[in-house]
């Protein structure tokens, strides 16, 4: 007797059992011996893919596979339309939610990766991207459960309108939050400075010693700390003296009227003989630049080859220096704040004014 069962035989259910457990073996064993090549490949390598694909291609969960089988099996057997039309459906609902699967793992596992490679120089950083993580995560299962719902025959417009008006809602009554959020993802991928960096900000200047969601956090030279929104930080104009390559140095001096003029033709070359000294320092230029209210001032530009200050101050030091024995054997005086008064004689005060009423 041929016995029917959901309008196929025995024989068809025989073969669509084999087919499905053929699939499920095979699938499994490439998943396997993927992960495994992979894996003797990534010993060779210094990239990070390879380890991500290998932990991506793990995620692989046995519920998927066991479906594909069984919608490879349903390939060969004569099914009802309603039955035929909901295995499909559960198919595709499955490959989502793998899809999903491996989405969420692959995230979770760069943003660790990214969080150890960088906790030594920015510790700080891992805070934000641990939030956009979060939010990466969030937005691809609520793509994933929306596609599943329409896949079903869901109307998911109504509601994909409703989340976008609760979404403007819940953005405008946080919106100084969710600024301060972005902003700090803006940090953390554009990185206009890290933890440790020399910055100032307006007439603020200090070390950055923290950067979290929604305030950076600055010890100032004073050793107090500042802390700055991280929308308000973005809008100002940030000077990072960390990436600073090379110094320049603008400083005057003042010597006295008194001084003669071939004394005073000398001074910029004497000026020029005390920088170019300094092996970390490269003359620019030296000038006369002005007559002052009681001194002739000039002024020397050059650059310190290093952002160090502590080598510019060095530097420094040795021409201040080098002025202070060229000035003495030149006999050139310094310059001090002084003020000379003139007191006119009184009687030859008295005759001009006599003259100037004749």
């Amino acid at each position: 007797m041929n016995y029917v069962v959901l309008h196929s035989d025995l024989g068809a259910w025989a073969v669509a059992i084999c087919i499905g457990i053929a699939v499920c073996v095979l699938l499994h064993a490439a998943n396997r011996m993927l992960i495994r090549r992979l894996g003797m490949f990534a010993q060779s390598t210094a990239t990070y893919l390879d380890d991500l694909a290998i932990r991506i291609l793990g995620a692989t969960h046995p519920v998927f596979i066991l479906l594909l089988g069984v919608w490879a099996a349903a390939q060969w057997l004569v099914l009802p339309p309603e039955a035929a039309a909901l295995l499909a459906r559960l198919a595709i609902a499955v490959l989502l939610l793998q899809v999903a699967r491996w989405g969420d793992v692959g995230i979770r596992d760069w943003l660790h990766h990214y969080r150890s490679r960088r906790s030594a120089e920015d510790a700080a950083s891992t805070t934000s991207t641990a939030a956009l993580g979060f939010v990466a995560r969030t937005v691809l299962w609520l793509i994933i459960v929306l596609m599943i719902l329409d896949n079903f025959g869901v109307n998911i417009t109504t509601l994909v309108a409703s989340l976008g008006i609760g979404g403007i809602a819940v953005a405008l009554a946080l919106q100084n939050i969710l600024g301060d959020l972005f902003s700090s993802l803006s940090i953390v991928l554009d990185k206009p400075f890290v933890v440790g960096d020399f910055i100032i900000v307006d007439d603020i200047a200090g070390t950055v010693a923290y950067v979290g969601l929604k305030t950076t956090r600055i010890r100032s030279l004073g050793g107090e700390q500042v802390v700055f929104s991280n929308s308000d930080l973005l809008k100002s104009r940030i000077r990072n003296y960390k990436h600073m390559e090379t110094r320049r140095i603008v400083f005057g001096i003042r010597v006295a009227y008194q001084t003669g003029k071939r004394q005073l033709l000398a001074i910029p070359g004497i000026l020029r003989e005390a920088v170019e000294a300094q092996p970390q320092a490269s003359f620019d230029r030296a000038h006369f630049k002005a007559y002052g209210v009681s001194a002739l001032e000039f002024e020397t530009v050059y650059y310190v080859k290093t952002a160090d200050y502590g080598v510019y101050m060095d530097v420094q030091q040795a021409i201040n220096v080098a002025l202070f024995e060229r000035f003495a054997e030149q006999d050139i005086a310094f310059a001090y704040p002084t003020q000379t008064v003139y007191f006119a004689n009184a009687e030859t005060d008295a005759k001009v004014h006599e003259e100037a009423h004749a």
